[in-house]
């Protein structure tokens, strides 16, 4: 087990497959992008399978997310989701992706045994959506949208970080289009994971503001903490139910006491949490023919160091010098 000092149990494995991307959002990268990692540096997608069967086999994990940068960019993705699904025992499987591309990709990737998608869309306005990722790629991500919900792909959950003065006026309407399509719509803090190092604190939208901008609208009633378990979104029922919202509030209402996840670089690096400072170098022990015992015992040992919360409420708190889409959200 990935246990660590403070008690907890590591059961989801977080699987960047790549640093790239095809979107330059304001709140991730800069419009120019960023130094891509080094072919030779990111991890074969046998090594991506050889370490997920160690976690899975060996280690106790239990669910798989598979992201990136975006993950739809990486060549091998239905192959390695396919062999991933041939393990004993089967990890539950899912994606994290901005959409592009997944019009194209939903079905391969349900019949090599995907089980679910999260898809990252902002806003319901072109736009708005184009001052955010600087790409004319709007209609793209709604195709991707639909084509998972056709596929089987459910729930498919959508991912929004709103923004001031961009896309803050729009919970509401995002929310009853979510509910139109029958999407579960999860709001997120925006987080201090920019390459440029340009979050502030007082600028952000938090889960207090969607709610109460929600509220104009519906009526939300808590789930609990029971119903949430170890999730990061604490969620609503909407109008009674039977649809649902979310936020993650990693900032203003932290949940690291309940973390059971554990997160692996494209490039082979355990991060035991998405703030950590620190990395665990997997692809050496890979890469000088360790056996699978001893990789094992690198990753709990790393797990075992684990810090108690992700500092976000510390008046020293330092961002990783790593973005979002170099580590995997």
């Amino acid at each position: 087990m990935l246990i660590d000092t403070y008690g907890r149990v590591a059961t989801d494995l977080r699987v960047s497959l790549t640093d790239r991307c095809n979107l330059r959002c304001t709140y991730c990268m800069p419009e120019e992008g960023l130094q891509w990692l080094a072919k030779p540096d990111l991890l074969t997608d046998d090594e991506i399978v050889r370490l997920i069967t160690i976690a899975v086999r060996d280690l106790g994990i239990e669910e798989v997310r598979f992201t990136g940068g975006e993950p739809l960019l990486r060549p091998g993705l239905v192959g390695i989701v396919e062999r991933v699904a041939r393990l004993t025992p089967r990890p539950q499987m899912s994606l994290t992706t901005n959409g592009i591309g997944l019009a194209r990709t939903a079905t391969a990737l349900r019949d090599a045994g995907l089980d679910r998608v999260n898809v990252s869309l902002d806003t319901l306005r072109p736009d708005v959506f184009q001052a955010l990722t600087r790409r004319k790629r709007h209609d793209d991500v709604l195709r991707g949208l639909e084509a998972a919900r056709a596929a089987g792909l459910t729930p498919v959950k959508v991912n929004t970080v709103l923004m001031p003065g961009l896309n803050d006026d729009e919970a509401p309407d995002l929310l009853a289009w979510a509910i139109e399509n029958d999407y579960e719509l999860r709001f997120i803090e925006q987080m201090p994971l920019d390459a440029q190092h340009g979050w502030k604190r007082d600028g952000m939208i938090t889960a207090g503001d969607i709610l109460a901008s929600l509220r104009t609208r519906f009526e939300l009633t808590a789930e609990g903490q029971e119903a949430r378990g170890a999730a990061p979104a604490e969620r609503w029922t909407v109008d009674g139910g039977p649809h649902r919202v979310g936020v993650i509030a990693s900032v203003t209402r932290p949940f690291c006491r309940a973390c059971d996840r554990t997160r692996l670089t494209a490039d082979g690096q355990v991060r035991t949490c998405l703030f950590a400072t620190e990395e665990t170098d997997l692809r050496a022990a890979l890469r000088s023919d360790a056996p699978d015992a001893e990789i094992g015992r690198i990753w709990k040992q790393a797990m075992w160091g684990k810090k108690a919360g992700s500092g976000l409420d510390d008046p020293s708190f330092l961002q990783p010098e790593r973005p979002m889409s170099a580590i995997g959200g």
